[in-house]
């Protein structure tokens, strides 16, 4: 059911079993899902969403190069 939304930016899994929480997890079509938790982000890690949910990523080194432009110098 989560899947049929056209939106995916971030969801969250709840329940007392990892492996299963894990597998649901790994399914889910969003750029961030959360295992017994919600909203928790960590700077150093990419965040960005995923259908309509925004385009790009912000923070880690992924978001970082998301931002800029390669450019070469020659004298």
């Amino acid at each position: 059911m989560a899947n049929a939304l056209d939106v995916g930016l971030g969801a969250s899994v709840w329940s007392s079993d990892k492996d299963a929480a894990l597998a649901v997890a790994a399914r889910i079509e969003a750029g961030s899902v959360w295992i017994n938790k919600h909203g928790a982000i960590d700077p150093r890690v990419p965040f960005g969403g995923a259908k309509q949910s925004g385009y790009g990523l912000e923070f880690g080194v992924e978001g970082l190069k998301a931002l800029g432009t390669p450019q070469v110098l020659s004298y």
